[in-house]
């Protein structure tokens, strides 16, 4: 493919005539046959390195995203530019997955995006098989590496779904990525050296602040910038303080923090103060916080005071400022949150406020998702013991609950697992279907005849019924029709209760998803493999643990700190001073001492602890282990607070600003 032909497309299709930088030799390198590598800055064009090559490759493109806004936002924008592109993903009905499905077999989709985890499910794998694929492209790429941030462990099985799906070639999209990142990607995909373009990571329209702010004084400090610092709407002219019946105005502005309750605090002190603004956090319901992120980006809302649950997909260029009114996670984090101001290239402020006063509350983050070894082994002997005929069921949560291992920590076991050889997935079900009759049976009996009118007829005969709703005993119901494929039979219940509720005979609700994995090996080495893998995630912990002090570390440096941060992430081209950050301006930032903490001592520490142990030991009949009984003290939820409700038990959370290792040391290990 010649470089003239590449420039028409961009024309054509894009209305461009020129590439960004960096975008020409990645495209070059993919419409050549070649994979790649493209790191480019958040709003740099990453995604152009995938939609132009898919016009020129002869089969489907298939896309790994992380997030299904991202989805849905890039199938808006190529089917507005008469790309034939579309996703699947859980917001679809049976129906259109299958004309998806079946418009792809007939090469009317050239590009297909769906979530990783989606290839879990062996009927989709299945049909992978069966399509021709040009090439995989893996967005936010970093997800597969376990050394940087974000890690996601379904995207390490992405270099083995290659190679079963028979895809030549892979493009890697990432905007944070160090050199050891870079290399750990590339190297998992076979890209050469030369095939990676990185175009850096300076923002010479970002103004970094860094401030040294003690926890009593955050909020003041916070109104305060905001008022004094941010710049006004030019609507509005008056300083707030001033005029009490004023609403500030300001430009789009995002405030993270760490916690949802620190979320609500803080907009609710800033709303007091007349500014317009929202919480937003995982623990609204889904449809408030699509509420709010709408208003925020048509500009109906100005500040967003949000967790990291806020952000990805967000694609709104002129917002002006970020603040981190707590630490971020990692330098990793950092960058890639500050990374949504300014897209526009107009001028943005992005301003940290650090103290040590909260490390703790960072940590325990990380300690929480640390699965203990009684955990891992729990699973693996799960494993051995409920395998039948070659296969492995659970449900998520109920595994989460007996191993005390939280899911998403529970779900890197399992890829773990799965890398290794010893389980494969093969497919999911719901192990509960309920449904409320909206005619009666006579009615819903009456559109069937023959062998279909029995079948409907031993789906309610053996159906439990309460005073509302009915329980389909499947099980039951196979036996009546039972075939030499049990999976066909329960499917063709399931189909029946679907196409009922979809006719409005009946209210249908699936519930308890269970996994059903294929187990590879006769026995596995339990104790061996619980050490291996407990061995693991501790030093996975110990490395995340030390990604915080790097990034306090980072902003204490009377170092120019977009210096710092462009050759963190090996960027040398950036100059030693950059003339717009605080440490430039002449600011060193000097850390205000922790918050005194009165001493601790070892009898205290078991004197806190003690209630909780005696509540596990009447319920289990045995000790609590001393991670747990830290736990508890640092106030981590792991499941298996939640079954003894241990909040309600006096000392959850009472040492929850004292570090974890020094706790854990008391309590013997």
């Amino acid at each position: 493919m010649t470089p003239i032909s590449i420039k028409q497309t961009l024309q054509q299709y894009f209305g461009f005539s020129e590439f960004r930088l960096g975008q020409e030799p990645v495209i070059s390198a993919v419409v050549n046959g070649r994979s790649a590598a493209a790191i480019f800055p958040t709003g740099s064009g990453k995604s152009l390195c995938y939609q132009l090559p898919a016009l020129h490759m002869p089969n489907l493109t298939l896309v790994i995203s992380p997030l299904l806004a991202l989805m849905q936002d890039q199938i808006s924008f190529l089917n507005s530019k008469n790309i034939p592109a579309a996703s699947i993903d859980s917001s679809l009905s049976r129906e259109q997955v299958n004309q998806i499905m079946q418009d792809v077999r007939a090469g009317h989709i050239k590009i297909l995006m769906v979530a990783v985890e989606r290839l879990k499910n062996e009927r989709f794998r299945n049909f992978l098989q069966s399509v021709a694929i040009s090439l995989l492209v893996v967005d936010e790429a970093h997800c597969i590496s376990e050394w940087g941030h974000n890690f996601r462990p379904d995207y390490l099985k992405l270099p083995q779904y290659q190679r079963d799906f028979h895809i030549p070639q892979a493009l890697l999209l990432t905007a944070t990525a160090t050199p050891q990142v870079i290399e750990d990607m590339a190297s998992k995909f076979n890209i050469q050296r030369e095939d990676i373009t990185a175009t850096g990571f300076y923002r010479p329209n970002l103004n970094l602040s860094v401030e040294a702010v003690s926890d009593k004084n955050k909020l003041f400090f916070l109104e305060n910038w905001l008022l004094h610092e941010a710049r006004y709407k030019p609507a509005f002219k008056h300083n707030l303080r001033d005029k009490k019946d004023k609403t500030a105005s300001i430009e789009p502005s995002i405030v993270y923090v760490t916690l949802q309750h620190s979320a609500e605090t803080v907009a609710a002190s800033l709303a007091k103060a007349g500014f317009n603004v929202k919480a937003y956090h995982a623990g609204m319901n889904s449809d408030l916080r699509q509420s709010i992120q709408s208003d925020f980006m048509a500009g109906n809302i100005d500040i967003i005071v949000a967790t990291i649950a806020f952000g990805m997909g967000i694609d709104k260029s002129n917002i002006r400022h970020v603040v981190h009114y707590d630490l971020p996670k990692s330098i990793e984090n950092y960058s890639q949150e500050i990374g949504r101001a300014g897209r526009d290239g107009q001028k943005s402020d992005c301003l940290v406020l650090v103290n040590r006063d909260n490390i703790s509350v960072l940590e325990n983050f990380i300690y929480g998702d640390t699965p203990e070894f009684s955990g891992i082994e729990y699973v693996l002997q799960d494993i051995n013991q409920n395998k039948q005929n070659g296969k492995w069921e659970f449900q998520l949560y109920s595994l989460s609950m007996d191993s005390n291992i939280r899911q998403l920590p529970l779900k890197t076991l399992l890829v773990y697992l799965e890398i290794q050889g010893l389980i494969q997935p093969m497919y999911s079900y719901f192990a509960e279907y309920k449904f409320k009759l909206l005619v009666d049976e006579q009615t819903l009996i009456s559109n069937f005849n023959g062998e279909r009118l029995a079948f409907v007829q031993a789906i309610l005969q053996y159906s439990q019924r309460a005073k509302t709703w009915w329980t389909a005993d499947i099980d039951a119901i196979c036996q009546q029709y039972k075939t030499d494929n049990a999976s066909n039979d329960r499917a063709r219940v399931i189909t029946a209760l679907e196409y009922f509720d979809e006719k409005g005979w009946i209210e249908l609700q699936a519930k308890q998803i269970t996994e059903v994995y294929r187990v590879n090996v006769d026995q596995i080495n339990v104790a061996q493999q619980s050490q291996d893998l407990s061995s693991y995630f501790d030093q996975k912990q110990q490395g995340e643990v030390a990604k915080i002090h790097n990034m306090l570390h980072m902003f204490e440096q009377n170092k120019c700190i977009t210096y710092q941060l462009a050759t963190y992430f090996g960027d040398d081209q950036v100059p030693q001073q950059c003339g717009h950050c605080s440490v430039c301006a002449g600011h060193k930032v000097i850390m205000p001492e922790p918050a005194t903490k009165s001493a601790l001592n070892q009898q205290q520490v078991h004197d806190l602890v003690s209630e909780f142990v005696q509540h596990y030991y009447a319920k289990y009949n045995q000790q609590p282990s001393a991670v747990l009984q830290t736990r508890f003290l640092c106030g981590i939820t792991t499941p298996v607070f939640t079954k003894l409700k241990a909040r309600s038990v006096s000392g959850f959370g009472q040492l929850a600003e004292y570090p974890y290792a020094e706790i854990q040391q008391m309590l013997g290990n």
